[in-house]
């Protein structure tokens, strides 16, 4: 139990927390919500003692282990399984004091607790991990220096769910990971054996994972049981009560005021007036109706075009002599709402910079309308925008013929209102330079939005208004993102990039994100039953071995291979995920003990 109490905390003159409580109890899923700067990740260092509160206090963290995500990576020069595998420093510690060791009784007892802590299985966790998040097995051999910044925090993630927590802390975990990737996460941390607290943007994480969300509100702590759909429903009902509750103390006040202005100069009601007026005193403040902030998106309507708008015959395309997407056979029309899936590195990106003229195509025909405008969106956009100008003056110099008001009502289109028009780009946050290159893309009133992970810098208000305003637009919208939600809400169609191709999924995103789960178990399954072995040659070779472990590791063997045959006349008669995890774990256990046995008898 991690129990927050009367927690306050200040950055200068700002106030971060006054007197804010809360619970969260073991074994709980947590979802940590509130506005950009509200301090959810200044809790988080709170909690893990990076920084310390004016007052109050955080109880329970003092015994347990508490694991959260690195920023950084200091070292870069060693392969990406190494980097997973030091992440368990008590595995590791043991490794090593193994291949020290030269008493084979010292030996075997190490060799137990490294069996107890798993780590005859740690190497096929590191790379089952490794693999859900996107990483091939040729991957885990390369050094991470050859890895982009946002493979990198895959790997720091990676390295954070190996690790073994009583507390785990997730502050965005899935920010830099694609829907296929962010399917396995989910399924992976609703397995985590932790208390867990997450803070995220997608509505669906926060769904499906969480069973409680607090939420700073007012510089306070409010806690809601139930995942995030839950809490919207429980918060509209408070907001309701605290309607109500205000609306009867204005009747209230305004009674009592009738009374005292009927009646305070009457010499017969006087005393009556005055006991009311201190009444009035008495009543102090009407409850405070919390204000709801409102994020705007409003994507300009683009004039009519006979369809379709694009049309793609025969298509390969790729990069030079690669390519990367062959026979695309794709129309797209004024009201399609395509969401483009697929598993990262088969051509998502590749499709869209296709549609948009990006990438021309190697063989085969696009057709469309030569009044016809397209507009793309791409996350790394924004990190090419001039922070030395304002969103005013971007807009201006793409719309130089247009007056300031509509300059302004464009900027206002995407909550850019006079307060930050003339912010100096370097100044906005990542959600508002998000929301100042849609305006840019925009800005022509385009026929097709293709959207590629235009959520990441989003908060969940922006992708609520963001979601809305796309079943608005009058246009064809093709969306690439990990966000399930925004795909649920707004696609209508989904195309499947896979194997070299793009064609229509026949299902929903709820039945592709089972399928997903279903890939993923079966090969973490198949990894599983392979017998597994630790990279370091834990042993010594000696002369003498004592007999009384050769004898227990030989009694061990014959009861685990009693056990492993039991286990596979079971399998062969049903299939359970709990019976083939136990195969696969006893098959790496007689696998290591007939590794000693052959040692210690000088083989």
């Amino acid at each position: 139990m991690i129990s927050i109490e009367k927690l306050c905390y200040r950055i200068g003159e700002r106030i971060i927390f006054d007197e804010a409580s809360a619970m969260i109890g073991k074994g709980q899923k947590v979802g940590l919500v509130g506005m950009n700067g509200s301090g959810k990740s200044t809790l988080f260092r709170m909690i893990t003692g990076k920084l310390a509160a004016d007052s109050g206090e955080i109880k329970g963290t003092e015994n347990i282990k508490t694991v959260t995500q690195d920023q950084e990576i200091e070292d870069t020069d060693i392969s990406l399984l190494d980097f997973v595998l030091k992440k368990d420093k008590e595995i590791t510690s043991l490794q090593n004091k193994i291949a020290a060791e030269t008493d084979p009784a010292k030996t075997a007892e190490l060799y137990e607790q490294f069996n107890l802590l798993g780590g005859n299985s740690a190497e096929a966790r590191a790379g089952s991990i490794l693999s859900g998040l996107g990483f091939s097995h040729d991957d885990q051999g390369r050094k991470l220096s050859e890895f982009s910044g946002g493979w990198r925090v895959r790997a720091s993630l990676a390295g954070t769910l190996f690790q073994r927590a009583d507390l785990l802390l997730l502050d965005e975990p899935t920010n830099h990971l694609d829907l296929e990737t962010t399917i396995w996460f989910a399924d992976f941390v609703k397995k985590v054996n932790a208390t867990t607290v997450i803070i995220s943007h997608d509505r669906n994480i926060l769904n499906d994972l969480c069973d409680r969300i607090l939420s700073i509100e007012n510089l306070k702590i409010e806690s809601y049981g139930g995942n995030y759909d839950s809490f919207i429903k429980n918060k509209a009902v408070k907001r309701e009560m605290l309607a109500a509750e205000a609306e009867r103390y204005e009747k209230r006040r305004e009674h009592l005021q009738s009374f005292v202005d009927r009646f305070r100069y009457k010499a017969s009601k006087a005393k009556q007036a005055q006991a009311r007026l201190k009444m009035l005193e008495k009543m102090g403040d009407a409850p405070e109706i919390p204000k709801e902030p409102s994020i705007r998106f409003d994507f300009p309507s683009p004039e009519a075009l006979p369809p379709p708008l694009l049309t793609l015959s025969k298509v390969d395309a790729g990069y030079g002599d690669k390519t990367v997407l062959r026979n695309l056979n794709l129309r797209i029309d004024f009201d399609d709402r395509i969401a483009v899936i697929g598993a990262n590195g088969n051509g998502k990106s590749t499709l869209a910079k296709v549609l948009n003229g990006t990438i021309k195509p190697g063989k085969g025909e696009i057709d469309g309308s030569a009044k016809l405008k397209i507009a793309y969106f791409a996350q790394h956009q924004i990190e090419f925008l001039d922070k030395t100008k304002t969103p005013f003056t971007v807009i201006n110099g793409l719309m130089p013929k247009a007056k300031d008001s509509e300059i302004m009502a464009h900027l206002g289109r995407f909550g850019l209102g006079a307060g930050k028009a003339d912010t100096l780009i370097g100044n906005l946050s990542g959600g508002e330079k998000a929301r100042l290159q849609l305006a840019v893309i925009t800005k022509d009133a385009p026929h097709i939005l293709i959207l590629d992970e235009p959520t990441n810098h989003l908060d969940i208000m922006s992708r609520e208004a963001l979601t809305e305003a796309l079943n608005e637009y009058n246009g064809a919208v093709i969306l690439i993102t990990h966000d399930m939600n925004m795909i649920e809400m707004t696609a209508d169609t989904l195309w499947l990039v896979e194997n070299g191709g793009c064609r229509p999924f026949d299902g929903s995103i709820e039945d592709y994100k089972k399928m997903i789960i279903e890939r993923n178990r079966e090969n973490e399954r198949k990894n599983a039953a392979k017998n597994v072995t630790i990279k370091k040659e834990p042993y010594k070779k000696t002369k003498s071995p004592p007999k009384n472990t050769i004898n227990r590791i030989e009694k061990e063997l014959e009861e685990l291979t009693a056990r492993k045959n039991e286990l596979e006349e079971r399998l062969s008669r049903e299939y359970s995920n709990d019976i083939q995890t136990e195969y696969a774990d006893v098959c790496a256990k007689i696998n290591e003990l007939e590794e000693k046995w052959l040692f210690l008898n000088g083989a």
